[in-house]
C-alpha cells in the first residue's frame, strides 16, 4: 500500500459488528505503517460524499460495514481508479467472501495491504450502484422480513426470513427482457447477479464472475413448497440448486424485470425501487484490492 487510506465505518452494521472490529483493524493498519483517518457514517449518502472526498485527496478507500455500504462507496469510486478495500463488518459480508478476503479484521488488513489492484464490474439497478445481487419476488418478502427482524441475529436471519416468507408465498409471473429478448416465467424469484453470493453465504449464482461484463440472471420457476424448502434452499449454500430443472440461468448485459403484482427490488440487502426495474452492468468500472 503506497498511499494513505480513508476508512469509512458504519458502526451500526451487523448490530454493531463493525464497531467491535474497528480497534483491531486500526491497530493493524498502524502496525503496517499505513496512514489512515477514520470517518464514521450511518448514512449511505454521507458515505458517498466521504468516498468522493477521498478520491479528490488521492487516498485509497477502505470500508468496514456491510455490502450495502460497499455498494454505495463503489458507486462513488466508479471509473475514478481509486482503489477500494473491503473489510468484513456486516452480517453477510458476501462480497468479501467471494473475493477471498479473510473474515478476521487483522488478517483482512494484511491481505489488502499486500493485494494487487483488480478491475471488476459494477452493476446498477434503476441507476443505483450495487456490487452483489439484485433480486425480487420471494426474495423481496424475505429481505423485508430480514431487515425488520430484531430477534434473530447474524447470518441466521436470512434463513429465518426465508422460512417465514414461504408460509404466505403464492407464485408470481415475471417478464424479463434480456438484451432485448423477452422471457416469461411463473414462480418464486428472479436474481440479477453481478457476484456469486448473497444472504450470508447463499451461492445464488455460482457461475457468476465479477469481471466478465455480464449479469447472471437466475430464475426459480414454479415448484412446490416442499421442493423449495427441502430441495432448493439447502442446495443454495453450495450453489448446486442451479442443477434443478426448475432453476434457470441466463446471461445478459441488461435485464428489465416486471411482474404481475407489486414487488420491491432489493440489491445488496437494501430496497431499491418497485418493479419494473432495469438492471445493467458497467464492465471494469471498479478498482478493488483483492488477494
Amino acid at each position: 500500500m503506497d498511499r494513505s487510506v480513508t476508512l469509512i465505518v458504519n458502526p451500526a452494521a451487523g448490530a454493531g459488528r463493525a464497531a467491535k472490529r474497528l480497534p483491531t483493524a486500526e491497530a493493524e493498519l498502524a502496525r503496517l505503517g499505513i496512514p489512515v483517518h477514520r470517518e464514521e457514517t450511518t448514512s449511505l449518502d454521507h458515505a458517498i460524499e466521504l468516498a468522493r472526498a477521498a478520491t479528490e485527496a488521492g487516498e485509497a478507500v477502505f470500508t468496514l460495514g456491510g455490502d450495502g455500504l460497499v455498494g454505495a462507496v463503489a458507486g462513488a469510486l466508479a471509473d475514478t481508479g481509486t482503489p477500494l478495500g473491503v473489510l468484513p463488518g456486516g452480517r453477510g459480508n458476501d462480497f468479501a467472501r467471494v473475493l477471498g478476503i479473510p473474515g478476521d479484521p487483522a488478517e483482512a488488513v494484511c491481505a489488502l495491504a499486500a493485494a494487487p489492484e483488480r478491475k471488476l464490474d459494477l452493476a446498477e439497478a434503476g441507476g443505483r450502484p450495487f456490487i452483489g445481487i439484485a433480486s425480487c419476488g420471494f426474495d423481496s418478502v424475505a429481505n423485508r422480513i430480514a431487515n425488520e427482524s430484531r430477534l434473530v441475529k447474524g447470518n441466521l436471519v436470512y434463513l429465518y426470513a426465508a422460512l417465514r416468507a414461504v408460509a404466505t408465498w403464492t407464485p408470481a409471473r415475471f417478464e424479463l427482457v434480456l438484451d432485448g429478448k423477452v422471457r416469461v416465467y411463473t414462480g418464486w424469484s428472479v436474481g440479477a447477479c453481478n457476484s456469486k453470493a448473497y444472504g450470508g453465504g447463499m451461492y445464488a449464482a455460482p457461475n457468476a464472475e465479477l469481471d466478465d461484463g455480464l449479469l447472471d440472471v437466475v430464475v426459480s420457476e414454479r415448484t412446490s413448497r416442499f421442493n423449495f424448502v427441502f430441495r432448493l434452499l439447502p442446495r443454495v449454500f453450495k450453489g448446486t440448486h442451479v442443477d434443478l430443472p426448475y432453476v434457470h440461468e441466463m446471461r445478459a448485459r441488461e435485464v428489465r424485470i416486471s411482474a404481475d403484482r407489486p414487488f420491491t427490488l432489493y440489491a445488496d440487502g437494501d430496497p431499491v425501487q418497485e418493479l419494473p426495474v432495469t438492471v445493467r452492468v458497467r464492465p471494469g468500472a471498479l478498482t478493488v484490492l483483492a488477494p
